[in-house]
């Protein structure tokens, strides 16, 4: 009950903001002087959507890029120290002023899911951590692969070979087992 209540209240407010809309938007009545000039032609804009990254989502990712070679600290969150995974995807994000926990257990819930095979550059990936019968989130990194692609993104690994932030993939490796969720947060 509380959904159809909830749809009727959208619906409701919609069909105002239409009628809100409509009133403000009128054109007043033309004066009689001008009247008598033709009115000029109504372009119409077409609007396409564009399957191309936004900008923010190109600079991000070229931004995350920028930090590989940086060494993985436990609870690290600058480049100065080094990152752990969700302080790398926390720093990276902050950059931008987009606001994303330093906590791999709450990326989880961060933005909105996303199939895989949604997965876009800009996304966050969220994995299981390293133990067999882990189940709870335990290592997050950001999509760099474009959609339809085998997802591939920059992390902070504290991998004992080739630690710190570097490119890994999902497919044909440890982090398909390992796999969660995508999370959009832009």
């Amino acid at each position: 009950m509380r959904y159809v209540w909830l749809v009727f209240l959208l619906l409701a407010s919609g069909m105002l903001g239409r009628l809100a809309w409509n009133h403000f938007h009128t054109p007043p009545s033309p004066s009689p002087a001008v009247a008598s000039i033709p009115p000029t032609p109504v372009q119409r804009v077409a609007y396409v959507t564009s399957t191309r990254l936004t900008p923010r989502a190109d600079s991000i990712v070229a931004f995350a890029l920028r930090q590989i070679g940086t060494p993985y600290f436990y609870a690290g969150s600058t480049p100065e120290t080094g990152f752990d995974c969700s302080g790398f995807v926390n720093y990276v994000f902050a950059h931008y002023k987009i606001p994303v926990p330093h906590s791999t257990a709450l990326l989880i819930s961060t933005g909105r899911a996303v199939a895989r095979a949604e997965a876009r550059p800009g996304d966050i990936v969220v994995f299981t951590g390293t133990a067999s019968t882990s189940t709870t989130p335990g290592h997050a990194g950001i999509v760099i692969s474009s959609v339809g692609q085998p997802i591939r993104f920059v992390h902070s690994s504290s991998a004992r070979r080739e630690s710190g932030v570097k490119i890994s993939q999902v497919e044909g490796t440890d982090y398909e087992r390992r796999f969660m969720q995508i999370r959009r947060v832009l």
